[in-house]
């Protein structure tokens, strides 16, 4: 099961696993996206599920989730990619409208789904939750702050989660990517594309299928093995704030 599986690392992550012969359960909140999405997906001969929701609504994610057949609430794995960042303003300027949806977002939408699909993976001793972090959530930098903070808090969840689940026998990971083309920022800078473009100008990016292939790295590992955590990075980038870029 992948969320936020429309574009980017998410829709990267779900060809990923048709190609490793997954069944897929692909979520997001534009219908037509996943409809296509699923199309393609079906090229590699394996079974798509659609579920259109909102993270944000714990109510439509429950709802979705029921609406499966039985045998289909039984996922292996569950990629928690939905995310997202909204304004790059210092904290004093910040939006409150997009505070609450980083937040309902990025931390309680993870929590949604995850508590969702959970029991069955307890109830089954078997499954692998791999949360989709972030640079941000190791490192504050300037008018970060709220995005920063939304995933520091999915570094804690992952660590309590791996803690908690410990005992039965799941695997739970995250996967901190710096900077990865895709249509991030744009969303951050509300629909300003030169200004999103900038972000990536002069270096090159990491690129969803980077991250996916990482992703399937965790998830191919020995049974006794799990991964806690993937801090991946462009070769151009060092940090948060250190890059270099050309030109």
């Amino acid at each position: 099961m992948v969320t936020g599986a429309t574009s980017g690392i998410g829709k990267a992550c779900a060809a990923m696993l048709a190609r490793n012969g997954y069944n897929i359960i692909i979520t997001g909140r534009r219908a037509n996206r996943l409809n296509e999405l699923a199309q393609h997906l079906e090229n590699n001969q394996v079974e798509v599920k659609t579920l259109v929701f909102d993270v944000r609504s714990k109510e439509e994610v429950e709802k979705a989730w029921h609406s499966l057949p039985e045998e289909w609430q039984q996922p292996d794995v569950l990629i928690n990619n939905a995310g997202l960042a909204a304004g790059a303003d210092p904290i004093h300027d910040g939006d409150w409208d997009d505070w609450e949806q980083m937040i309902d977002t990025n931390v309680k939408g993870l929590l949604a789904v995850s508590k969702t699909v959970m029991p069955g993976m307890i109830s089954r001793k078997h499954g692998h939750i791999i949360n989709v972090s972030s640079i941000a959530g190791k490192e504050v930098y300037a008018n970060g702050n709220v995005y920063c903070a939304s995933k520091h808090a999915v570094e804690a969840i992952t660590k309590g989660m791996r803690i908690d689940l410990l005992p039965h026998n799941i695997k739970v990971s995250s996967i901190s990517p710096g900077m990865v083309e895709t249509e991030f920022s744009i969303i951050r800078y509300h629909g300003d594309k030169e200004k999103a473009d900038k972000v990536y100008e002069g270096l090159t990016p990491l690129y969803a299928e980077d991250v996916a292939d990482a992703v399937e790295f965790m998830i191919t590992r020995s049974a006794h093995v799990n991964v806690n955590d993937m801090l991946l990075m462009p070769a151009a980038q060092a940090s948060a704030v250190y890059n270099h870029r050309e030109g």
